[in-house]
């Protein structure tokens, strides 16, 4: 199998565990049904995060999705009935300028649309107007927040962001997102602040609704941990810390199979801002694919179906333990 190293210069490296493909059963995955397009509008964030897999930041202008690419894609949703979800994500998806056009497009087509969202954004000025679209248009919100305690956040995401994600939670709660509303779902994302697994999620879950609610009076609807992966700028911060080959070993070592059988490519399609077709968000980041294509290469997203999934070895950190997912731990 080939490794990462040729791909991308902060890649994995080689001779530290077995082949991830080695470990699943007949070497491959395939996507089974195709109900979740996850976009991602683009790089721009007002954020720059030690964790963040996607290099994302506030230099990222010119890796941003435009009009032409956006028209493309509401357009092969419009032709796909299997789709319920739409994952918008960056980045900061709220700084692409297509971003309310296409949330609204695909919320009046029924469709379930989340808007992945670091929280900060809702008091960046300029923006003051995403968290009453957001509830207008009654979109489910991801929000992280990698623990309830500020010195952790802000090591991780940067000083002052702990505060600021805690106003955007209570502007969230004041506009309708609480805990077991049907129409303004606000999840919370937990993340490692180290080279670890994350701990079990219904556990942590309960800590941090005790502790939000204790502390700030914040509710929401459930916590979903999710692994770190190892590519781009969080592979770069562990070698440089000699964390590197330590922290893939730990993911290997972990491997789950019932895990394997159930990771979010089999079901989901990522699409970059450019208009790349992905398995999922951390190929595209890599811009690793068994099988290059581009929204204007397809005439359908049905096309994508029954398709081999594109392996590495930074999938262990999807299949490590109770697996990992956007949307939280794939096992009880």
């Amino acid at each position: 199998m080939t490794s990462l190293l040729p791909i991308v210069n902060e890649g994995l490296p080689t001779g530290v565990v077995p082949t991830f493909a080695s470990r699943i059963d007949g070497g491959m995955l395939r996507r089974n049904r195709l109900d979740q397009l996850q976009i991602n509008l683009g790089k721009l964030c007002n954020q720059t995060c030690t964790h963040c897999h996607v290099d994302a930041g506030p230099t990222k202008k010119r890796e941003n999705m435009d009009a032409h690419t956006a028209d493309r894609l509401l357009e092969l949703v419009e032709g796909c009935s299997n789709l319920t979800t739409v994952d918008l994500t960056g980045g900061a998806p709220e700084m692409n300028p297509n971003f309310r056009r296409m949330a609204k497009t695909f919320r009046e087509s029924g469709l379930r649309v989340i808007d992945r969202c670091n929280l900060t954004i809702l008091s960046q000025p300029g923006y003051e107007w995403v968290a009453p679209f957001l509830a207008e248009h009654e979109m489910d919100v991801v929000a992280s927040l990698p623990c309830y305690l500020e010195d952790n956040v802000d090591g991780q995401r940067g000083d002052g962001v702990f505060g600021r994600s805690i106003e955007g939670l209570l502007r969230l709660n004041q506009l309708g997102y609480r805990q077991g509303s049907s129409t303004h779902r606000l999840d919370l994302v937990y993340n490692p602040t180290g080279p670890s697994l994350p701990p079990d999620q219904m556990k942590l879950e309960a800590d941090y609704r005790r502790e939000l609610a204790a502390r700030y009076g914040i509710e929401f609807g459930n916590l979903l941990t999710i692994t770190n992966i190892p590519i781009r700028r969080y592979a770069q911060f562990l070698q440089k810390r000699g964390l590197l080959d330590d922290y893939l070993k730990l993911l290997s070592e972990n491997f789950n199979a019932r895990a394997a059988a159930q990771v979010m490519c089999r079901s989901l399609v990522s699409i970059s801002w450019d208009g790349q077709i992905f398995d999922c968000d951390f190929n595209q980041m890599i811009e690793l694919s068994n099988q290059p294509r581009s929204i204007w290469s397809i005439d359908s997203l049905d096309e994508l179906l029954d398709q081999r999934i594109a392996l590495a070895d930074h999938c262990y950190g999807c299949t490590a333990g109770s697996g990992s997912g956007c949307g939280g731990a794939l096992l009880d």
